[in-house]
């Protein structure tokens, strides 16, 4: 896996379909993303970004809102000020897919 495939992939309709990543799998995926994202009890990776000001997190929190709907893969997001946290997970399978590290690998490319 290379990042550049991630970023050149879409992430891909989950129905429930294909089974959770494992541990193994999770960090071979993590280690292609370029910032540290924390794996949080191996289903959902989470990471905070901090800006300048509100106005420069609304502008990134609008840019990954908008990739999300592209993918159809929505993060939870938080925001507080300068500070926004993004959790992926693949809730129809209730764990981690490939589509989450497309996403994060996409949502990178705005930093």
């Amino acid at each position: 896996m290379h990042t550049a495939s991630l970023i050149t992939k879409k992430c891909i309709p989950c129905e429930g379909s294909v089974q959770p990543l494992q541990a193994q799998a999770i960090e071979e995926y993590r280690s292609d993303l370029k910032l540290e994202w924390e794996v949080i009890d191996d289903k959902k990776i989470s990471r905070l970004f901090k800006f300048k000001n509100f106005k420069e997190a609304m502008a990134f929190v609008n840019k990954v809102a908008q990739l999300a709907e592209e993918e159809g893969h929505h993060p939870d997001i938080s925001i507080s000020w300068n500070i926004v946290t993004l959790e992926l997970t693949t809730h129809a399978i209730g764990g981690l897919s490939e589509n989450d590290f497309i996403l994060a690998s996409k949502i990178e490319q705005f930093l």
